[in-house]
C-alpha cells in the first residue's frame, strides 16, 4: 500500500467512524477492498487511482451537502493536494468522484475510465443484498421518512433534480434504484457477485410486502 492510499485510508476512517446514515467508514472500506478486487479482474485499471477514487467516493457526499454535486470533488482535490499527487491524478480521482453516484431511473450513468467502473461498481454492490438493505433503512431513518406508505407510489425520475429532490419512503428505493442496479453494473466480476445479492432484495420486498398486508388485513 502506498503512503497516501494509507494516509487517506486513516482519513476517512477517522472522519467517518461515528457517521449513522449508512455511508460509514465500513461503507467506504467495503467499496475500497471491492474495487481493488475488480481491478485485478478490469483490464487497464490504475490501482492507485481506483483505490483513492473508492476511499473519497463519499468524502463530502451531495446527499449531506445542499445537493451540491460539487462538494466530492473539491473535498477530494483539497486533500490529495494537501498530500502532494500530482495535478493527473487528482483530475482522474475528481472525475471518478462525478460519476459514482446514481442520479435517477431515467438517467444514464455512463463511466469514462476503467477506474470509473470498478468504483461505480463497487459502490452499487454495496447498495444491494443484505447490507443494501440495511443500509437503505439506515438512510431512510437518518431523513425521517417511513417504511412504506402505499399511497405514495415509486417514481421514475428522469432527471438528476427530480430525483435528489425525493423525499419517498424507504421502500420506495427499492424500485426506484435498488432493484434496478444489478442491470447497471459494468464488469462481469461485479454482475456475477450481484445475482445472489439481487435475489435477496427481491425475496425480502415480497416477504415486507406480505407482513405489511397481513398487518391490513387483521
Amino acid at each position: 500500500m502506498t503512503s497516501v492510499i494509507a494516509a487517506t485510508a486513516a482519513f476517512i476512517e477517522e472522519k467517518f467512524k461515528t457517521e449513522g446514515s449508512g455511508h460509514d467508514w465500513p461503507h467506504i472500506r467495503r467499496v475500497w477492498q471491492v474495487a481493488r478486487a475488480l481491478a485485478a479482474d478490469t483490464p487497464g485499471t490504475d490501482l492507485e487511482v481506483a483505490e483513492l477514487a473508492a476511499l473519497l467516493h463519499d468524502i463530502a457526499d451531495w446527499k449531506f451537502h445542499g445537493g451540491d454535486y460539487e462538494a466530492g470533488p473539491r473535498a477530494a482535490r483539497a486533500w490529495l493536494l494537501s498530500q502532494q499527487v500530482p495535478e493527473a491524478t487528482v483530475a482522474r480521482v475528481e472525475q471518478i468522484i462525478r460519476e459514482v453516484s446514481f442520479k435517477g431511473l431515467g438517467v444514464e450513468t455512463p463511466v469514462s475510465s476503467p477506474e470509473a467502473a470498478v468504483v461505480q461498481d463497487a459502490d452499487r454492490l454495496d447498495a444491494i443484498g443484505a447490507i443494501g438493505v440495511a443500509r437503505a433503512f439506515a438512510y431512510g431513518g437518518h431523513k425521517g421518512r417511513p417504511l412504506h406508505d402505499p399511497a405514495t407510489p415509486p417514481v421514475s425520475h428522469e432527471d438528476f433534480e427530480q430525483y435528489k429532490q425525493s423525499t419517498a419512503p424507504t421502500l420506495n428505493h427499492f424500485y426506484e434504484k435498488l432493484l434496478h442496479l444489478k442491470g447497471r453494473l459494468h464488469t462481469p466480476a461485479a454482475r456475477a457477485l450481484a445475482e445472489e445479492r439481487h435475489r435477496f432484495m427481491e425475496a425480502f420486498v415480497a416477504q415486507f410486502l406480505r407482513e405489511w398486508d397481513s398487518q391490513d388485513a387483521s
